[in-house]
């Protein structure tokens, strides 16, 4: 008797019967097969022309389009209150097989690869490899690491962050987490909802950290993204040559207008300013859900700014995206506000998957479903090109070409 096999990490499969949402074309095409080989997309042929002797999946005229892509991704989130403390104490043991499990539920609610942008302990790495090599099921993890704050910075309280001071610091704290195999840098530049002695609008760090920072991961061949939320702030990083800005509380037309010339992108995290219900299951503290709630309409008028001055705006949910909430997981309500902010439902589509894998430098990987690339893919009863609220009827998930999930008629992968 052979011994018991790893998780799949590559799959076969041919895809029929179907409405094909590929990333590019803005309309679903009818009439097409994806033909899987080796977790790479082969072909998108006619499908008359996919032979009947080939096993094929029925769709059941699903509407199939790329897997999503969650640039704003926590496993070991852990937020003020007895949710977030129960986190924080746990052990590396229990943090490890933590973080395993939100990678799964992760996966399942359609979500095929992460950013993560501040994880514990460095338990991310050994997650990422443990994916990869079939160990556990979870999605394509890039990472930043730990995030690098000031003494008494954004989340210094927590083991996802490593405090630093002055340049030097800043620069060593780049290279330890590319050390360890971080795919992009995090930067806390200013103060957030979550800090209890600090303000959405603190600035934190030095032009010359700032500074040393970006230019020593630029140096390394990693990009830069930072928590930030004052525009004064944000822009003086922007000039400094930073890739991203996460949440950008307050935006102001002219930064985000800077924003666009430089090419920096923005991850605005939307649903975190308008989460009352997931802050009431964690039990967050009232100073915290005043500050979120009370930031949440001119967090919407930030987003516009971005949207007016064409800032590239990518999906990032910063809560747990599978998390049960109003009615749907957290990543399609951030999709939801996302439409309702402004865009399109098939600019949302490319915010959410093509958008993403270019920023990270993947875009010759996954992000689109068109043939050469990876067989990352979800697909739902109704039409998402009408509205991204269609993925509240989502019901299958393939990574890589393996079939993680499939609920259609009652049944299960």
């Amino acid at each position: 008797m052979s011994a018991p096999a790893s998780l799949p990490t590559r799959g076969n499969a041919v895809l029929t019967n179907l409405r094909l949402v590929d990333g590019v074309t803005p309309e679903p095409q009818d009439g097409l097969a994806l033909v899987i080989e080796d977790g790479l997309i082969a072909d998108v042929a006619a499908a008359a022309f996919v032979p009947a002797s080939v096993a094929s999946v029925d769709m059941g005229g699903a509407f199939v389009m790329p897997g999503l892509v969650n640039m704003h991704n926590h496993f070991s989130l852990s937020l003020p209150g007895p949710g977030g403390d129960a986190v924080s104490a746990l052990g590396p043991h229990d943090l490890a097989l933590y973080m395993a499990d939100a990678a799964r539920r992760t996966l399942l609610a359609g979500v095929t690869t992460v950013r993560s942008v501040a994880e514990k302990a460095g338990a991310d790495f050994a997650l990422r490899r443990a994916i990869e090599a079939g160990q556990v099921p979870g999605p394509r993890i890039r990472t930043a690491g730990r995030a690098l704050c000031c003494t008494g910075g954004h989340g210094h309280d927590t083991d996802d962050t490593i405090e630093c001071d002055g340049a030097d610091a800043f620069a060593r704290g780049v290279r330890s987490q590319v050390a360890l195999g971080a795919d992009l840098i995090k930067l806390m530049i200013s103060g957030g909802i979550a800090g209890e002695h600090e303000q959405i609008s603190t600035a934190q760090l030095t032009r010359d950290e700032m500074s040393a920072a970006i230019t020593t991961a630029h140096a390394w061949g990693r990009k830069v993204t930072a928590h930030a939320g004052p525009s004064a702030v944000i822009a003086e990083a922007v000039a400094l040559g930073l890739d991203c800005v996460e949440h950008g509380y307050a935006l102001t037309p002219e930064v985000a207008r800077l924003m666009a010339e430089h090419g920096t992108a923005l991850v605005p995290t939307l649903v975190v300013t308008r989460a009352q219900a997931f802050f009431d299951d964690l039990g967050v503290p009232p100073w915290m859900q005043q500050r979120s709630l009370g930031a949440a309409e001119r967090h919407l008028e930030s987003f516009r700014h971005a949207l007016d001055a064409g800032v590239e705006v990518l999906l990032g949910s910063d809560m747990p995206p599978y998390w049960a909430f109003e009615g749907t997981s957290a990543i399609v309500r951030e999709l939801e506000h996302m439409q309702a902010g402004g865009l399109s439902a098939t600019e949302v589509i490319r915010a959410a998957t093509a958008g993403p894998a270019r920023w990270l430098g993947d875009e010759e990987r996954y992000g689109m479903l068109r043939p050469g690339l990876s067989a990352d893919l979800i697909a739902m009863r109704e039409d998402p090109t009408a509205s991204v609220g269609a993925l509240r009827t989502l019901d299958f998930v393939m990574a890589s070409g393996v079939i993680v999930r499939d609920d259609r008629d009652g049944r299960s992968a």
